[in-house]
């Protein structure tokens, strides 16, 4: 085996082990991240930390992922779920199952975000419809919805900040 074969073969086993490192890197800070933010039913504190969280758990996924932040009465964090997955351009989102899980939380507030893999946060014309239907199905049952969160390249577009809720 020649000399160039092997530094070939050393250089994409080192690239390969870097990728798995930065990869295990990434979990391990998730995991500190979502610790930190959520111990004991941790109060949200502001928007601001709420979309770091959000961000560090959607900005990496390929394909569109729809996720709920279920909460109780003080806005202390319940439970973290990702409820739907999708394509690189959709997913389906079902209110009966979005309602289904809130109840299984008792959760008395939820914060739903979903990722664009294009990186555009723009929300479409299929994101404000599920939002204002996922609104209508939770205002039956006296479950707040604070927030819809869309993950992209950059800020975070808040549905609650746009005054679209």
């Amino acid at each position: 085996m020649s000399t160039s074969v092997v530094l070939k073969n050393s250089a994409r086993l080192f690239n390969i082990l870097d990728a798995q490192h930065e990869d295990w890197i990434i979990a391990r800070a998730m995991e500190i991240v979502e610790r930190r933010m959520f111990r004991g039913g941790q109060t949200l504190q502001n928007s601001a930390a709420t979309m770091d969280f959000l961000r560090t758990k959607l900005a990496q996924e390929p394909n569109e992922v729809f996720s709920a932040l279920f909460m109780d009465n003080q806005n202390r964090v319940i439970a973290y779920e990702e409820l739907f997955k999708g394509t690189v351009n959709s997913t389906s989102v079902y209110p009966c199952v979005v309602l289904s899980r809130a109840l299984a939380h008792n959760a008395a507030a939820i914060i739903f975000a979903h990722n664009h893999p294009s990186g555009l946060t723009e929300p479409s014309n299929a994101d404000k419809f599920i939002t204002s239907r996922l609104k209508g199905v939770l205002d039956a049952v006296d479950v707040r919805m604070l927030d819809h969160v869309i993950v992209g390249q950059g800020r975070p577009f808040s549905f609650a900040e746009m005054g679209l809720l």
